[in-house]
Order: structure tokens, then C-alpha cells, then sequence
């Protein structure tokens, strides 16, 4: 079996057999109900292709509960999609339009994240299938009698055959990654003030179970709403957590400070708390109060006393402590940060608009507005042609607005085929389409070849055909999608044959028409596959990894030049440096998204590759790292440093920029973009810096951001290898 397990192959028969199962019981339950029991043809067709709509050519991620749950939502939605058909197919002209406008919106709903992404083709099946002959508006009746049976029993198969166990949820793997955070907090404020190897592997593989790629997809936070947010804010401030607690420096002298205890006690507290929010208990309000009060108390010890008559802030003095207990200081204010930001995200996400935890900070921007108006921000940020989603849904509805005028301008028999194969037979890039392509139309030349013969043998008699349909489907539908696109498009061609041949009379010319409607429809899926953006995110994923450096580079230069100056460049999160760097990360995450689910290009000459090994997850990281440490050192707003500690910040900052611009050009070089060898870290940066002298508590806060951020750009270059032993993925 060309080197696969023989185990692997009976999971995934398995698993196909399964869903097999229970679209073959809607299909034929709903189709002969209608067909033989109460003699209603067109309820039986969309009773059918309701079923196969939603429940074989959709990918509705999740359990079989899971699964019920978003169709039976999806309910009005597929009454108005098989309204809005019904009505505007009656003219060529109107049903072009509507197809252009539906296939649009219906590909671009993807922005929701995994559910409406995996319901989409579905959806577009049930607009198209009322598109085509007859048009006949006075049967809208019976065709929702049918489609609404046929998703009720879908509903009630997927929730009771073959119920499956759920996976942890995104809640839970968050709630045990809080706890392993308080452990190591725990640890690291009593002696010997270090973890241990067991316990940064720990972390590692608790950040790690909240990255997007482990996680399935039903249970990533991915939507627009409040709650969504929430929770990807709290496995993003927690994975940050875990990693600022791996790299925490021991203390110096070998015994830390009475206020750097009571902070990461305050932490470990704080997190407990977190972690029982995400289950059932309570708010982590009192928690949140001790550590803002922790962790103001060791910001101001670490400021220094002021010497008499001084009028300067404290932030402007020179502490009374050594750089290396400064630079330890600095660190545990960032993890102190980290749970500040943690404690509200959890609230949010438990809780949604009666969270008791105090959000004021920009980050939570979003707590207090409505639902619809985070759908349009959503909405808006993917509305651009960079956006991989945008491309998308353009290539797709193009695609089927360009099948369904050929269908009726040439009035093409069963152009209802034509369409279904551009929908299903069009990727998002031009390789993997003409390699779909060539297998779809082996298979459906090999299965019009046995639907000729079967419906040469068995010639009118449709009692034969009522008889096979269920055996075929169930096979079809097992077979077809671990075989891949060939065997699906060669085993469903047979069974459309089946299905028509007991609603009309069949002749074995059924299978000519097939073979050409696909052909017609893998034509033009390949055209518009070309045209538009025929690379997929292969190309994207490098701009827009570039493009988010970029606007990250200037954000550090204006944050560094803000600190030194004392705010005389400002740079608050409502700019529109931080919003371009927000839509940089959406465009980015989402690109980063639909590149996990390309295969490699199958041949073609790119422009200018990216490296090989690049740690695209690193480059997300840097782009949230660099938002939450500028409005961290800005809010609030600096009152400046010494001239000497100016300088210093302002060169580190520009460094850190510069090697931003290096890397960006090295993922998406252009023409001119040189081609010589240089260094993509600086090494300077990377060792010791030696501190000025009489440095101020925001110096080493910035020097530490700064330095978080160059590990961010080590490991993209290095591919995610860990740039230092220890510390979990960031």
C-alpha cells in the first residue's frame, strides 16, 4: 500500500466508514420517504442533496454533537439559500448575480473561523442545486419540506449514531497550561529559585498543546465574537507566561529579593485562580489586586529611594541595586505583565460582558463592544486583496459565476454538474488544482464507463437502481475520500446516475453528459485558478511575514525613541502604527492558516524562495510581542531616561529594527533586494550589553522587551530551533 500502515489505513476507513454511515441513513431515509412513500420527486432531490450537501461535501470540523449543533444553526440560513435560488434562477441574468454575490459571501463567511470555513461548500451546494431546471418557483414549498427533512435527520443521526468522545476543549488545555505556570511560579520563589529540566519541559509542552496546529480544529478559538477573543487572548498571554517563567534568570547572589518572592507568589496565586476561572470557579479578582499591588511595590523599590532634594520622577533616578539584579527585576515585571494580561483574558472568556476582573488596558479593547460591530472589524480586516480569505472567496465565486453563465447561456444538460465540479475540483493554489484536476477526470471517465453499462443492462427497471443506491453510497462515501479526489469523482459519478435514473428515464448517454460537465467544470476552475492568485498562500504567507516585521520594525524605533525621550514621540495603542501592526498579525495568522493546509507545490518556479526552515509561528509571536511591549513601556507615558541610558535604548531599539528589516527582506525578497551574505542576528545584541551606569527600572524594562524580541527573530531564522536550551516554544 505504497509504504503506509496497514493500521493507519483501517483508522482512517474507519472514521470515513462512520460518516459514511450516517449520511447514507439521511439520503436514503429522506430521498424514499419522498420518492415512494408520498410520490414527491423534488422533495426527494433536495431531501438527498441536503444530506450529502452538509454531510459529505462539507468539512464541518468537531464530534457528531459538534456537528449537529452548527447545522441546526445553519437552518434559516439554508431556507434562504434554497429561497434566494428558487426566485433568481428563473433568468440566466439574475441567477448569475445572485451566484457571484452568494458564492462571495458564502466563501468569505471562512473569516469566522473552521466551522462556517468547513460548512461553506455545503452551503454553496444547497444555492446552486436550486439554480438549474426546473424553474419553477411554485415548488419552493416542497423544495424546503425536503431540505428541511433531510437536515432534521441529519441533526438527529450525527447527535445519536456513532457518538464519538470530545477532545479537551481549548478552555481546558488552557486551564491545565495555568496550572503547570503556577507550579513553576511556585518553584521559583523558594529556594533554589530555579526549575528544574522536567519543569521547563513541561512548559514547553504546555505551550505547545496551545498552539493553533495541536489543537483541533472545533475547539480553536478562531471566532470573531467576545468570547473567542478572550480565549485566544488567554492561550497567547499564557503561552508568554510559560516562557517568561522558563527564562527567568536566577538571582544574583544566589538569593532573590523579598519583593521579587512576593511577586511570583502573587503570580502563582494569580494563576491558580486563573486556572479554576476556566473550569467553575470565581472570578480571580482579589488574585489580580494582590499582584497590581506586588508588582507596583517592586517597581517602585526597584526605582530607587530618591536622594534628598530630588526633584525627579522615580523613574529618572538611579536605583540603589547592581544591572544584574535590575535585569532580574525587569524580568519578573514582564511575567507579572503576562499574568496581568492572563487573569482578565480567562474572566472574558468564561464570562463575557459580566466579567468581574478590570479591563481597562487597551489590549481588551474589545470587551465592551458589541458583537455585531467585532464581526465588522473582523470582516473588514480580511477585505483586502493581501487577504488569503478575500482571494478565496474571489477565485471560487468567480469561478462559479463563470459555470453557471456558461451553463445557461448553452443551455448545458445537467450544468448542475458542471458547477459542482468547479466547486470541488478548484484549490487554492494552480499546481494542486491541475494535479485535482487530472485525477477527477480519470475517475469520472472510469465511473461514466460503469454508468453506461449499468444503465444499458438495467435499462428502465428502477427498482434495481432503488436497491443499489444505499450499498453504493455507503461505499462511495467510505471509499471516496481515503481513495482521494479520483476515487470520489468516479464512485459519485455512479451515484448521480443512480439517483437520476429513478426520477426520469435513463439512458447510458447520462454518462456522456457527466463526463462533459465536469470536464467544462474542471475547465473553468482551472482558468480561474490561473488568474487569481494561482500560488495560494505560499507567496502570501512570505509578504505577509515580511510586511508584519516591517511594521513592527517601526513600531520598536518610535517605542525606543518615545522611552528615551520621555514621550516626546508617543506612540499610544490607538495610533495608527499599532493598528497597522494588528492588521499585519491577522493577515498573517490567517495566511499562516491556509498555508498549513497546502501541500507543497508540485512544480513552478517561485520568485525568489524563502529559507527553507522558518519558524512562521516565531514571526506571529514577534508581531503580539512587539504590540503588548509598547503599550506596556508606554502606558503610562515615560517620563524619559538619563542621556546616557537614552542613547543606549535608542541604539539597542534601532538594532533590533534593523535585524526586523534583514529578516523581513530574507521572507520576501524583491528584485533588487541584495544578494550578498549577512549576518540575520546580531551578535552583539544576543551577548552582554553593558549598562550605563545609574540606569533606571524602565531601561532594563526596555532592554528586556527588546531582548525578547530578538529571540523572537532568532528563532525564525533558525527555523524554531531553540535559540538557548530550555525555554518552551514562544
Amino acid at each position: 500500500m505504497g509504504g503506509v500502515p496497514a493500521r493507519r489505513i483501517r483508522a482512517d476507513y474507519a472514521v470515513s466508514g462512520r460518516r459514511a454511515v450516517r449520511v447514507t441513513l439521511v439520503a436514503a431515509a429522506g430521498f424514499y420517504l419522498f420518492r415512494y412513500g408520498l410520490g414527491r420527486p423534488v422533495a426527494a432531490t433536495y431531501a438527498l442533496f441536503a444530506a450529502v450537501a452538509l454531510g459529505g461535501l462539507a468539512k464541518i470540523p468537531g464530534t457528531g454533537r459538534q456537528r449537529a449543533a452548527t447545522v441546526l444553526r445553519l437552518l434559516p440560513v439554508c431556507w434562504l439559500l434554497v429561497a434566494v435560488g428558487t426566485y433568481l434562477s428563473v433568468r440566466t441574468w439574475s441567477a448569475v448575480v445572485g451566484m457571484l454575490a452568494v458564492g462571495f459571501a458564502l466563501a468569505f463567511a471562512a473569516v469566522g473561523g473552521p466551522r462556517p470555513a468547513g460548512a461553506a461548500p455545503g452551503l454553496q451546494l444547497l444555492y446552486i442545486l436550486p439554480s438549474f431546471p426546473p424553474y419553477d418557483p411554485g415548488t419552493l414549498g416542497e423544495r424546503l419540506t425536503g431540505t428541511s427533512t433531510g437536515l432534521i435527520l441529519f441533526v438527529v443521526v450525527e447527535a445519536l449514531v456513532f457518538p464519538e468522545p470530545g477532545p479537551p476543549s481549548y478552555r481546558e488545555r488552557a486551564a491545565d497550561a495555568v496550572r503547570i505556570a503556577a507550579h513553576d511560579a511556585t518553584v521559583l520563589a523558594a529556594p533554589p529559585y530555579a526549575l528544574t529540566e522536567p519543569d521547563i519541559r513541561a512548559a514547553w509542552e504546555a505551550s505547545r498543546s496551545l498552539r493553533s496546529l495541536t489543537v483541533p480544529e472545533a475547539e480553536r478559538p478562531a471566532g470573531a465574537g467576545l468570547r473567542d477573543r478572550a480565549l485566544a487572548h488567554t492561550g497567547l498571554a499564557t503561552r508568554t507566561l510559560l516562557s517568561r517563567l522558563a527564562q527567568l534568570p536566577g538571582p544574583p547572589g544566589g538569593r532573590p529579593g523579598p519583593e521579587v518572592s512576593a511577586v511570583l507568589r502573587a503570580v502563582a496565586r494569580l494563576a491558580t485562580a486563573t486556572a479554576d476561572c476556566l473550569g467553575t470557579g470565581p472570578s480571580p479578582v482579589a488574585p489580580y489586586e494582590d499582584l497590581v499591588r506586588a508588582r507596583a511595590h517592586l517597581s517602585a523599590v526597584s526605582a530607587g529611594p530618591a536622594p534628598a532634594g530630588d526633584p525627579a520622577p522615580a523613574t529618572a533616578r538611579a536605583p540603589d541595586f547592581p544591572p544584574a539584579v535590575l535585569r532580574r527585576h525587569a524580568a519578573v515585571l514582564e511575567i507579572a505583565d503576562a499574568a496581568l494580561a492572563m487573569a482578565p483574558a480567562a474572566d472574558l472568556a468564561v464570562r463575557g460582558r459580566h466579567a468581574a476582573v478590570e479591563t481597562g488596558h487597551g489590549r481588551f479593547w474589545y470587551a465592551g463592544t458589541w458583537a455585531p460591530i467585532l464581526w465588522w472589524h473582523r470582516l473588514r480586516g480580511h477585505a483586502g486583496r493581501r487577504s488569503v480569505c478575500f482571494q478565496n472567496a474571489v477565485r471560487i465565486a468567480l469561478a462559479l459565476t463563470a459555470a453557471r453563465l456558461v451553463a445557461g447561456v448553452d443551455t448545458l444538460p445537467h450544468g448542475f454538474w458542471a458547477m459542482l465540479a468547479t466547486l470541488t475540483l478548484t484549490r487554492t493554489t494552480m499546481d494542486e488544482t491541475w494535479h485535482t484536476i487530472r485525477l477527477a477526470l480519470t475517475g469520472t471517465l472510469a465511473g461514466a464507463l460503469v454508468t453506461a453499462g449499468v444503465l444499458t443492462l438495467a435499462g428502465t427497471d428502477t427498482t434495481v437502481y432503488a436497491v443499489v443506491l444505499p450499498a453504493w453510497m455507503l461505499f462511495a462515501f467510505t471509499v471516496g475520500p481515503v481513495k482521494g479526489v479520483g476515487w470520489a469523482q468516479g464512485l459519485f459519478t455512479v451515484l448521480v446516475a443512480l439517483v437520476f435514473a429513478q426520477l426520469a428515464p435513463p439512458t447510458w448517454r447520462l454518462a456522456e453528459v457527466r463526463v462533459l460537465d465536469v470536464l467544462v467544470g474542471s475547465a473553468i476552475g482551472a482558468v480561474f485558478g490561473l488568474l487569481a492568485w494561482p500560488r495560494g498562500a505560499h507567496d502570501e504567507l512570505r509578504y505577509a511575514a515580511a510586511e508584519l516585521l516591517r511594521r513592527a520594525a517601526e513600531i520598536v524605533v518610535a517605542t525606543g525613541a518615545s522611552v528615551a525621550g520621555g514621550g516626546a514621540v508617543a506612540v499610544p495603542s490607538g495610533a495608527s502604527g499599532h493598528r497597522s501592526l494588528q492588521s499585519a498579525v491577522v493577515l498573517a495568522e490567517s495566511a499562516y492558516a491556509q498555508f498549513q493546509s497546502e501541500p507543497t507545490p508540485f512544480g513552478g518556479a517561485a520568485r525568489r524562495p524563502a529559507p527553507r526552515t522558518v519558524d512562521w509561528q516565531a514571526t506571529l509571536m514577534a508581531g503580539h510581542h512587539t504590540l503588548w511591549g509598547s503599550e506596556r513601556l508606554l502606558a503610562p507615558p515615560p517620563t524619559g531616561l538619563g542621556s546616557v541610558a537614552a542613547e543606549s535604548v535608542s541604539g539597542l531599539g534601532d538594532r533590533v529594527a534593523a535585524r526586523m528589516l534583514l529578516v523581513s527582506a530574507a521572507l520576501d525578497p524583491g528584485a533588487d533586494t541584495p544578494t550578498g551574505r549577512f549576518p540575520l542576528i546580531d551578535p552583539a545584541l544576543g551577548g552582554s550589553v553593558t549598562e550605563p551606569p545609574g540606569a533606571p527600572r524602565l531601561y532594563y524594562a526596555t532592554v528586556s522587551w527588546l531582548d525578547s524580541l530578538m529571540t523572537d527573530l532568532t528563532r525564525i531564522a533558525h527555523g524554531g530551533a531553540e535559540p538557548v536550551p530550555g525555554p518552551p516554544a514562544r
